[in-house]
């Protein structure tokens, strides 16, 4: 069966979550409820992206029930998704406004961090979520913004996602630009897919919140959200398709990297700024840069950098491939060799 044929009869799950729910309204900016808007979007996104016969919509809630932060990437990772979307409304003291969109990061800056924090509150109206969650204080930034790299090699979908659907709501609907951000949110935390977070706007913005209540504005918001999805998903095809087609010159041209930090600060690649790790490459991926040690084409050379870079207290640091300079799983490249 030839490649294209395969790749075809790919089914793409994609997991979409109403936030909060049930027992948690959310925020409540101008008497409008945060759980009742998110899930109406979701719905939205969800009937229109199940239309398409190579999509499977799966929703953490379909109805006003509360769920869990860890149930809802449970709900994702068991199903095996490709793309968990998490569909939240936002609040904020001032007059606020305009859509904005997340992916998981290792820190934030303090505007991001409040947002998290209150999004990550509906941990403590969990049943035992001091056992689910140890060591988690929402007021405490080391544990919201965390040091975890856990979804770091779905980082480059992720932000791929998030800039789809920015640019919808954004500059197709014409709405205020609040641009794509990197924050802790526990929910992204428990997916092991590419995953983003979305604050489709301010309830507590007069005009802003009477749009977001609108059937009209949930409907706009709704189809940005699932156009920006199935844009995502032709371009996966497209990679699919390219990256299975093997030969001799692909394999030649793969080549292996110990992922050992990223972040927004531009840090030069000396020794003395990575433990004493010679050759650190720095990669710019849109505003954040990665940082990388040991290239080589050879797996298991590879793989001694990575013992190395540990040894060095880089325990979070894991191995990535790419071939012809675009990334591609570890196991494929391992296959094609």
């Amino acid at each position: 069966m030839n490649s294209s044929l395969m790749f075809a009869q790919k089914k793409y799950v994609i997991v979409i979550d109403a936030g909060h729910g049930g027992k948690d309204p959310g925020n409540l900016g101008n008497g409008y409820k945060e759980k009742n808007i998110a899930l109406k979007v979701v719905l939205k996104v969800g009937a229109k992206l199940s239309e398409k016969k190579d999509i499977k919509v799966l929703y953490t809630r379909n109805k006003d029930v509360f769920i869990d932060l860890w149930k809802r990437g449970d709900i994702a990772n068991h199903a095996k998704a490709d793309l968990f979307i998490s569909i939240h409304c936002d609040s904020h003291t001032s007059n606020a406004y305009g859509a904005g969109t997340f992916v998981l990061g290792l820190r934030g800056n303090k505007k991001n961090l409040e947002i998290a924090k209150r999004e990550n509150a509906a941990i403590f109206l969990e049943d035992n979520y001091k056992d689910k969650y140890v060591g988690f204080d929402s007021n405490s930034a080391e544990s919201v913004i965390g040091l975890s790299l856990l979804q770091e090699e779905n980082l480059d979908r992720s932000l791929a996602m998030a800039s789809l659907i920015q640019y919808n709501l954004a500059s197709k609907l014409k709405r205020h630009d609040r641009k794509v951000k990197q924050d802790n949110f526990q929910v992204l935390r428990e997916t092991i897919m590419p995953s983003v977070l979305v604050e489709l706007g301010f309830l507590t913005n007069k005009t802003e919140g009477r749009f977001l209540n609108s059937k009209r504005g949930q409907a706009q918001m709704g189809n940005s959200i699932a156009d920006a999805v199935l844009n995502y998903i032709n371009n996966l095809k497209i990679n699919t398709v390219v990256n299975n087609v093997v030969d001799k010159k692909d394999v030649e041209n793969i080549l292996f990297k110990v992922q050992i930090a990223s972040g927004r600060n531009k840090i030069a690649t000396k020794s003395y700024n990575f433990k004493g790790l010679k050759d650190v490459e720095r990669i710019s991926v849109g505003s954040y840069y990665k940082y990388y040690y040991g290239n080589s084409s050879n797996y298991s050379k590879v793989k001694k950098s990575l013992k190395l870079a540990k040894s060095k207290g880089y325990t979070s640091a894991f191995i990535v491939a790419f071939k012809n300079g675009e990334k591609v799983s570890v196991q494929d490249a391992v296959k094609m060799q």
